[in-house]
């Protein structure tokens, strides 16, 4: 038996899986704290289900930790970066795009040295350790421990990278080093911003892992657990704790890969309509579609693998405000059973709206009879209209698709939209995101860039699919189930010896053992 967890802006859910089956179910508000909510939701299903803790196998979680301590600025630790490339890129330094309230969190500070390969492995420099020694005495002595480590071309050459982590490690005993080539693609800034960002969350890591792990065994529960990572995958919690930047988008994650089960779909598009937003992704093969371009986070541009996501400030805790009329994007969150009108609050949301309209019976239909007819109809039609825009947005050919809706807020939408082939309201779509968490695999992927004037096609196939599929075997899968499900080939028509870049992405089932 397993438990997901996805832990949203208004409601943590969970939600027991017996196989393929869901056993149970339970919502929760999100604390400010996160923690003390994912005890509360653990306790109420653990009560309805009456399972005993020690027949739980696995706990999955989705968690929101870390992509608000980057938005926020808060609990960040102070980072350096060392960047592996003089004299090749001297022109633009570490920390070069980030906004300076970021930069000032973090006490970011950067090195440059000599080294870094071309696309196809040449040296651009040797590596000098002296150089590199000097820099780590800099930086033991400024008293900082987190450090991101960045080369050029990296990915395709990692020995410079963790030459210079061996040295760092020397010199600082205590160091916790973030290596570019193992976070982020192709792209020297975006992936040393990755890689930077991931560093300055090393303690809060942590801290949040043990955090989790105490509310666990506070309920008896010893089954280990894992953290869903952005391209709808699971990691271990050691994993996470080497790597937290990967689990930033997790939540809108969870909710596809939860419609794409309940469903039954593999290529749709999903609405996840929550408490505060709605995000809305496209799943090709049962998997979120990968963004194809820079993603920012808190204002930093990265490149490591993160979902096709459009979000917006529709929510059933959305303040719906008169003359002119105007949806969200405020909300009052995880407060809605105290603020809005049909729980006896004054705030008139989304929610009051759906049951005022007849959408939903929640809460106490008397305390919205006064809302005009006109008012309904228009706060109603602005909403799908809001839906039906996003779905048109995400799609990437003319006509209707299958649309599947998931998530508490989907009592705001009707039972047609334009646009939608078909709507689907699974059984359990409530708690999709919780479900996408419990059911995910393990993944794995590899981006290089191979020069097939000396290496041929089908052997840099092959290797960058050995590749993947090691990660996937390395993060514990059951070696026999993984599987090759996404190849990605882009010739560089920019760089000599007929460069290509290849892209593997692997997926396995979970050990439990």
């Amino acid at each position: 038996m397993r438990i997901g967890i996805d832990v949203g802006g208004t409601n943590t859910d969970a939600v027991l899986m017996d196989g393929r089956h869901v056993a149970g179910w339970a919502k929760s508000p999100t604390t400010r704290d996160v923690s003390s909510g994912i005890t509360d939701v653990l306790k109420k299903l653990l009560a309805s289900t009456k399972v005993a803790p020690d027949a739980i196998n696995a706990v999955m979680l989705g968690t929101t930790h870390f992509t608000n301590a980057v938005v926020e600025r808060r609990s960040l630790s102070r980072t350096a970066v060392v960047r592996v490339g003089l004299p090749a890129t001297g022109a633009l330094r570490p920390f070069v795009d980030w906004p300076q309230d970021l930069i000032h969190a973090i006490g970011g500070v950067s090195y440059l040295v000599h080294g870094g390969y071309e696309f196809d492995g040449r040296l651009i420099a040797p590596l000098n350790e002296p150089e590199v020694r000097d820099v780590a005495r800099q930086i033991r002595d400024a008293g900082i421990t987190c450090i991101a480590v960045s080369a050029v071309f990296s990915p395709v050459n990692p020995d410079q990278e963790q030459q210079v982590a061996g040295i760092l490690a020397e010199e600082i005993p205590d160091a916790r080093m973030s290596l570019s080539h193992e976070i982020g693609r192709i792209g020297l800034l975006e992936r040393e911003n990755a890689a930077a960002m991931n560093a300055c969350l090393s303690h809060l890591a942590e801290r949040i892992v043990q955090s989790f792990r105490g509310a666990l065994a506070g309920l008896g529960i010893k089954a280990p657990f894992f953290i869903s990572q952005n391209d709808g995958t699971l990691m271990s919690a050691d994993f996470v704790e080497k790597y937290p930047v990967l689990t930033f988008a997790s939540g809108p994650t969870n909710s596809m890969r939860g419609a794409a089960f309940l469903s039954g779909l593999k290529d749709a598009v999903v609405v996840d309509i929550g408490g505060t937003t709605s995000d809305v992704g496209v799943l090709v093969n049962g998997f979120p579609r990968e963004a194809s371009v820079a993603v920012r986070i808190g204002g930093v541009r990265t490149n490591f693998r993160m979902p096709d996501v459009l979000s917006f400030g529709l929510g059933g805790g959305s303040h719906v405000s008169e003359n002119p009329l105007q949806i969200g994007p405020q909300s009052v969150g995880y407060e809605i059973t105290t603020r809005a009108l049909v729980f006896g609050g004054s705030d008139l949301t989304t929610t009051d709206i759906a049951v005022a309209a007849g959408l939903a019976d929640i809460g106490e239909r008397k305390r919205v009879a006064h809302l005009g007819s006109d008012l309904v109809k228009a706060a109603s039609a602005r909403m799908w209209e809001m839906v039906e825009v996003s779905i048109d947005r995400m799609k990437t050919a003319p006509g209707a698709v299958p649309v599947i809706l998931v998530g508490g807020g989907i009592i705001l939408i009707g039972d047609t939209l334009n646009g939608a082939a078909e709507l689907h309201r699974p059984e359990h779509a409530a708690v999709g995101n919780a479900i996408g968490a419990a059911i995910a695999q393990v993944g794995g992927e590899t981006d290089r860039v191979f020069s097939l004037e000396a290496v041929p096609r089908t052997e840099a196939l092959d290797q960058a699919k050995e590749e993947a599929s090691q990660r996937v075997r390395d993060a514990g899968a059951i070696p026999e189930t993984v599987e090759i499900v996404e190849v990605e080939e882009i010739p560089l028509a920019y760089l000599p010896g007929n460069a290509t870049r290849i892209r593997v992405k692997a997926v396995g089932t979970l050990a439990l053992d």
